[in-house]
């Protein structure tokens, strides 16, 4: 069925059509939030207009009066909105009856906003038109000073001026406030009108465009008519909203897609070569298709009902349609790999869902759009390889199409428009590409055929999920009202926004756009580095592959992150729902919307490049040093392996190898320094690294000393590597043993049963990433990786690589071209990688025998099968005593003790001796003492005695309640010991090794002793230890497992308010009860950072190994109680967790006490070999952190994928480190990727200044509960000087102002750092991140030069003092490799001058370059700014 464009449709889009207004006050109205659009209700009633023009009386008999209404802005001087006209209208005793009420809704809440109404008299003319002849004006004020309050309410008598309105145009009243001082009044002639606000005007403004003045009987589309007919916006009522999909779309553009857009190039080639400059390359100006993009919208004739969706669109072969099943996904890739069809359509490969309210004069607009990317500025000498690359769009075609037309049958039928260009007006208001053909509007259905071949056009299939009339009828169809009346006021871009519902499985929702227009700028950094992507692959099971690396076009950046930003977002991912709540009021409907943290973090953007660029003078300097060497166990040297020649993997000659042992080695030697922006050129002096091997836990080393060969060095004038010693804790170096060695041995007692296929998977897919750091000022200097496959041996005794890897960081920029320091300015934040310097490691491995007998006592008890048999045989209690060590002789894993005998302190000794308590012990005589005095100490004596006889018979009742106690603790102690023995009888044990993330599967053989049916319930103490009661998962389980045993469905009964589920059982009968045990749970606790020292008693080449991040190990118990409640079986599971493998590490900064919100961007999770690959993969994710948010949104296949990640803020400088895991599977066995992301937080410093000078800042730095000697460190110390320069001592409790000289050469927005170190514990204190706002400087002159490419060249300047005494000047420039100064400092007296002389460096390749001299004071202040632009030719 081939349409064209619907009449009515058209007929209002022509009407509908005004001037905008004026962009200033449109930006102002959008920068006040509280000026959303409003709606008023003008009524216009009766004109008086008893003296009239002479000339008018003559032709008052056949002519008629009009009123005509406009919107006019006083500020800019300018007109906007339709002209409103009223029905002509006779005067009748000098009086015009109008009556007509006008709406209209606006957000230039202004003043400067009024309303001119103008008389005019209509004359026919002899062709039957008429002729408009003015008869005076007047002018309503709308708003007061205040926007926000309330507009003159009541009747209003305006005053008809002489004249015409253009008069508002006249330039001498564009700046008069009150125009009825310049304007003669006509007498007697008035207007009575009424302005008011009418609110139910909001919930319909999505249908109306601003500053359009209408009256209630006309038609808008979308709007119910009035039950009266007469005003429908008095109480507007909306239609109901029918949902609808657009699917199998496919564009066909003449003669083909490939000839239409090879001369669509080529014209766009020619116009670009038209223009360009001279001297540059026609290949770099070579403009290239990025991408094909579809506009989708829903429109009414006035506008749009909702932002338009935005789909991206892929060639595809002949005959394939866009299917939302994935079946011409996988046609086309195996066309494709062919190489024989060409595509020959564009189409889109998923559906989209629509809502539109049925009225014969609403249409869906789609609009073709390209995306294209060409080079912007001059090639320099300054710049990368290649040009830099930016995207400008284009609109090539477009079309309409109404679904409830009368003629219109598209029910069960492809639906196909012709596709229309050129000059035409179109909805989106763009200019369109001028098209060759000549689109008729064909109707015809028989030449649907002929259409296709003829002209451009684009198919598609509409269906609808409700419903409807047939479309056939006159669209007379019972239209469903939505009050509005319940509606709260909304804004009118989102007042009754359709929330679409989700897509079915099979029909997913349509793609948003790209990366290249999805990513905004973002506010602060991240580091990040990730493993490279290797050629070689192997049968194991299928991983995230790595992304490939971004082009040029795919980093570029929409600037401003704001909600205009966001808008581009609003993809149709969730439906709203059908039930609202209706008790308080309507429940606010969630938008379409999906968060972007950006810039989105790719994974495989930051990959070190491997391979040796060091000279040979410099590797035999390197090696001359004395490492040592890499021998094998018959002191051989190891076979030495090339790191850039690819290694051929047998698995099997691996498996197969009788050195079972593996004693791996990595030698740190040295280091060699690149030239960075902002540090000096022996920085860093000190480092240390960072790093995790497999399963072995996190390793910091002690710090290392570079050291240098000046005399070297300076013969040569090449950088040669720094090798690597250690600083022992007192300070000095150790010379004699250059280098840093770590070993770590992997055989049969390290490597638990089955691991050792995993781990030389580990060694042939992976790589090792590395941090290096500044052990001076505890910054990062960057990150590496290295490839552990050079570490397989392949049956040789040893193996070993040397490996120059690059030390890469991620820089974020932001170049500033503005010099007005606007604020509103466009611009982009870059991310580029700086290479930091390269790092010589050499890695090795030396096999050695194993020791079979030496097994661990875990070894035998762990078992290869998923099953677990309870024993047949169980021995009964032999008799004896029940205490807690013969039990655990009966079984060694019982936990149960007998309760310790508790027993006070005071009578303790009275036990230990068999005494009573009661005892008393007869006093001595003294006989040599007088007799009184004896007397009275035997009264005292007799009174004690008596006294102590009273203590002594609560004692014993005392006594006689602790023995009665004593007495029924033992029988509980008995009647436990009891229970536990036979709950131990009846108890299996299985010990499991378990990691991270990992599922661990079992089986466990339950069976029924008795002879009457049982329903058990299994309660497991654990929730990590859980029943698969899921049929699906449960087979996905035994399949991964290769476990054969029966699988049955429905096996379960789950309850409410259970324990568990339940499983009935026959008499005698044993079934496999599935259990599974996953753990995301693990230690955060990290060290303190800062290098380690040397252990006591150890060597120079030894390293501290960090605690693992691993929990401790735990027992588990599962218990099958029968329906009595008593148990008829437990199984104890012994989980021993085992450290897990990191395959991402992420380093991320953020001002403290704040959410980091961020977004990962995964890689395609199918192998891009695979021909068939499964479109319905699932992907999850889950963190080891409960307190950190971690989620991914499903999307459609072909779609990037991001893991959105949030994290609470913490106080500076702490460091927050957890795990991310990644699977690709539904039921999450194992985690295809293990990140470990670090979070920086810091604190925040904002700085805003101008490129050469200097500028002063103050931060406060705290003392805590110990005297520190502190020093602060900069990232950039030749841009950020911190005061005190040197140490100082920080007391407890103190309070230190450290001044910061920050004195930029680089305008745009940039983060740098500075740390405040303990220099005697080399632990960091705090950090700041300085978020700087850098703008570029007034330039006072600019000159230009050209120098020939190859050679250097000598220039003067000439400099005036303008001050009247003598000053002393500093020479600065932004570019010091290609521009030094005679003098860097001159003094010159008051008005005298001065020759400053400018030495440039040469160049070895043509290009342009441009550099700011900067002339400042002895504050470092800029007095003036040149620009000397470079041509080198």
């Amino acid at each position: 069925m081939v349409l064209g464009v619907t009449e009515s449709w058209k007929e209002m889009f022509e009407r509908s059509r005004s001037v905008p207004p004026p962009t200033p006050s449109v930006r102002q109205a959008a920068e006040n939030l509280r000026a959303q659009s409003q709606g008023f209700q003008l009524s216009l009633y009766r004109l008086t207009a008893p003296h009239l023009p002479q000339e008018q009386t003559t032709a008052e008999h056949d002519g008629a009066f009009q009123l005509r209404v406009t919107l006019f802005d006083m500020n800019h001087q300018q007109f906007f909105g339709p002209t409103w006209k009223s029905s002509p209208q006779k005067i009748k005793n000098n009086k015009i009856s109008i009556n007509k009420v006008l709406y209209f809704h606006t957000s230039l809440l202004f003043p400067s906003t009024i309303m001119v109404v103008e008389l005019v008299l209509l004359s026919p003319r002899p062709d039957d038109s008429h002729q408009a002849l003015g008869q005076g004006f007047t002018i309503l004020e709308l708003f007061t000073s205040r926007p926000e309050g309330p507009i003159p309410a009541g009747d209003r008598r305006l005053n008809l001026n002489h004249g015409s309105p253009r008069v508002l145009l006249h330039p001498s009243l564009k700046d008069t406030l009150e125009y009825s001082r310049v304007l003669k009044i006509i007498d007697g002639a008035h207007l009575e009108c009424e302005l008011k606000n009418h609110p139910a005007l909001v919930p319909m403004i999505h249908l109306l465009p601003e500053n359009v003045l209408i009256c209630g009987d006309e038609i808008i589309p979308g709007l119910a008519a009035s039950p009266s007919g007469t005003n429908a916006l008095l109480k507007p009522q909306l239609l109901k909203m029918l949902p609808f999909t657009l699917s199998r779309l496919t564009i066909s553009l003449q003669p083909s897609l490939e000839s239409f857009e090879s001369q669509l190039l080529q014209l766009i080639n020619a116009d670009c070569h038209n223009t360009k400059q001279a001297g540059t390359d026609d290949a770099q100006l070579t403009i290239a298709i990025q991408e094909r993009r579809l506009h989708v919208g829903v429109h009414n004739g006035w506008g749009f009902l909702d932002k338009p969706q935005v789909v991206v669109l892929e060639p595809l072969q002949l005959g394939v349609k866009g299917d939302a099943d994935g079946t011409s996904k996988k046609n086309s890739l195996k066309n494709s790999l062919s190489g024989s069809i060409l595509p020959q359509k564009l189409g889109l490969r998923s559906s989209l869902e629509l809502k539109l309210p049925n009225h014969p004069a609403l249409a869906i607009v789609l609009q073709l759009e390209y995306v294209f990317s060409g080079p912007i500025g001059k090639q320099t000498m300054l710049s990368a390889t290649s040009t830099s690359r930016a995207v400008f769009l284009q609109c090539l075609r477009w079309a309409i199409f109404c679904p409830f037309q009368e003629t219109t049958d598209w029910k069960q039928k492809e639906i196909q428009l012709v596709l229309q260009g050129g000059a035409e007006p179109n909805p989106y208001g763009v200019m369109v590409f001028c098209s060759t053909q000549s689109p008729a509007l064909v109707k015809a259905p028989a030449r649907a055929k002929e259409l296709s071949e003829a002209v451009d056009s684009i198919s598609f299939w509409l269906s609808s999920s409700v419903e409807t009339s047939s479309p056939k009828t006159p669209v007379k169809m019972k239209q469903e009202v939505v009050p509005c009346q319940r509606r709260s006021p909304v804004s009118p871009l989102r007042g009754t926004k359709c929330v679409p519902k989700p897509s079915p499985p099979d029909s997913p929702q349509g793609p948003g756009l790209s990366l290249s227009q999805l990513a905004a700028t973002s506010r602060y950094p991240t580091i990040s580095h990730s493993s490279s992507a290797l050629p070689w692959k192997q049968s194991f099971p299928s991983t995230l592959h790595p992304f490939p690396l971004a082009s040029a076009h795919q980093l570029s950046h929409v600037a401003h992150s704001a909600v205009s930003n966001i808008a581009h977002l609003e993809m149709d991912l969730q439906r709203e729902k059908e039930d609202l709540i209706q008790d308080e009021g309507e429940q606010l409907q969630e938008l379409p919307f999906t968060p972007v943290h950006a810039p989105v973090i790719t994974l495989g953007m930051n990959v070190p490049r491997s391979g040796s660029v060091s000279s040979r003078s410099s590797l035999a300097h390197l090696f001359s040093a004395g490492f040592p060497d890499i021998v094998d166990s018959g002191g051989q040297v190891a076979e030495v392996l090339d790191p850039i020649e690819p290694l051929p993997f047998d698995p099997q000659r691996e498996e197969a190898d009788p050195l079972q042992g593996n004693l791996l080695v990595f030698q740190f030697l040295a280091f060699t320094r690149m030239p960075s922006a902002g540090v000096g050129p022996h920085w860093p002096e000190n480092i240390y690294v960072t790093f995790q091997f497999y399963r072995f836990p996190p390793v910091t080393s002690q710090q290392l000393k570079l050291l240098t060969r000046d005399k070297v060095q300076q013969k040569t004038g090449e950088t040669f590597p720094c090798v690597l010693a250690a600083i022992n804790r007192d300070g000095t170096v150790n010379s004699d043993s250059p280098g840093l060695q770590l070993q770590f041995k992997v055989d049969d007692t390290f490597l638990m049963p089955g691991e050792k296929r995993w781990f030389l998977r580990y060694l042939a897919l992976h790589t090792m990433d590395i941090d290096i750091w500044d052990s001076d000022s505890l910054l990062l200097i960057g990150s590496t990786a290295i490839e552990l496959k050079y570490l397989l041996r392949q049956g040789k005794s040893a193996v070993q690589a040397l490996h120059e890897v690059e030390v890469l960081t991620t820089g974020y920029a932001e170049e500033d071209t503005n010099t007005d320091f606007d604020q509103q300015s466009s611009s982009t934040l870059t991310v580029h990688t700086i290479v930091r310097g390269r790092l010589h490691i050499r890695t090795g491995n030396i096999g050695c025998f194993v020791d079979t007998s030496k097994k661990r006592p875990g070894d035998l008890m762990f078992s290869h099968s998923h099953i677990i048999t309870p024993r047949d045989v169980i021995s009964g209690f032999r008799g004896g005593s029940l205490s807690s060590r013969h039990i655990l002789q009966h079984n060694a894993r019982n936990t149960a003790q007998v309760y310790r005998l508790e027993i006070d302190r005071d009578t303790a000794p009275l036990f230990r001796r068999g005494i009573k308590a009661d005892t008393i012990v007869p006093a001595q005589r003294f006989l040599n003492e007088p007799d009184d005095r004896r007397r009275m100490l035997s009264c005292m004596e007799a009174v004690r005695q008596r006294e102590r006889l009273e203590e002594a018979g609560v004692a014993k009742v005392t006594e006689w309640k602790k023995e009665a106690q004593l007495k029924s603790m033992e029988v509980c102690s008995k009647s436990e010991a009891i229970t536990n023995m036979l709950c131990q009888s009846i108890t299996t044990q299985h010990l499991l090794y378990s990691c991270l993330g990992s599922a661990e599967y079992m089986e466990f053989v339950l069976k029924n002793p008795f002879n009457v049916p049982q329903t058990i319930t299994i309660h497991s103490e654990d929730p990590e230890l859980s029943v698969i009661t899921c049929t699906e998962e449960w087979a996905h389980f035994k399949a991964l497992t290769k476990t054969s045993t029966p699988l049955e469905e429905d096996m379960f009964n789950l309850e409410e308010g259970s324990p568990g589920p339940r499983v009935y059982l026959r008499p005698k009968e044993s079934v496999n009860i599935p259990l599974k045990y996953q753990s995301f749970l693990c230690d955060h606790t990290m060290t303190l950072q800062g290098p380690s020292f040397l252990p006591t008693g150890k060597g120079p080449q030894m390293a501290k190994k960090n605690l693992s991040n691993i929990i401790t190990a735990k027992s588990i118990k599962v218990t099958f109680k029968g329906e009595n409640g008593k148990p008829m079986a437990i199984l104890q599971v012994n989980v021993e967790p085992t450290p897990h493998v990191v395959d991402q590490t992420f380093r991320l900064y953020h001002p403290e006490l704040c959410f980091l919100k961020k977004a990962i961007r995964l890689p395609p999770w199918h192998n891009p070999t695979d021909v068939d690959p499964d479109p319905q993969t699932h992907i999850s994710v889950r963190c080891s952190d409960p307190n950190i948010i971690c989620q991914t949104r499903m999307m459609v296949p072909g779609e990037p994928q991001d893991v959105y990640i949030k994290v609470p803020g913490s106080p500076s400088p702490n460091i927050k480190m957890f795990f991310v895991m990644v699977y690709i599977d539904k039921w999450m066995a194992a985690p295809s990727q293990i990140w470990r992301i670090y979070v920086h937080f810091l604190e925040r410093v904002d700085v805003s200044c101008v490129t050469g000078q200097r500028s002063c800042h103050s931060v406060v730095l705290r003392g805590k509960q110990a005297l520190r000697k502190v020093k602060c460190y900069s990232s950039h110390p030749q841009e950020v000087e911190v005061e005190p320069l040197v140490v100082f001592v920080l007391p407890p409790a103190a309070v230190q102002e450290l001044h910061l000289k920050v004195q930029p050469w680089q305008a745009g927005r940039r983060f740098l750092y500075v740390n405040a170190v303990d220099v005697e514990q080399h632990r960091l204190i705090t950090a700041w991140m300085l978020c700087l706002n850098v703008h570029r400087p007034v330039l006072s002159k600019a000159f230009e030069v050209s120098i020939p490419a190859g050679s250097g060249s000598s220039r003067k300047i000439t400099y005036t003092n303008p001050y009247t005494n003598s000053r002393t000047f500093l020479l600065r420039s932004d570019h010091p490799d290609l521009l030094q100064f005679k003098e860097d400092t001159f003094q010159i007296g008051g008005g005298e001058s001065y020759t400053i002389g400018l030495r440039f460096a040469p160049s070895q390749s043509p290009g342009s370059a441009e550099i700011l001299v900067y002339v400042n004071n002895l504050q470092e202040k800029t007095e003036e700014t040149f620009c000397v632009k470079v041509y080198y030719s």
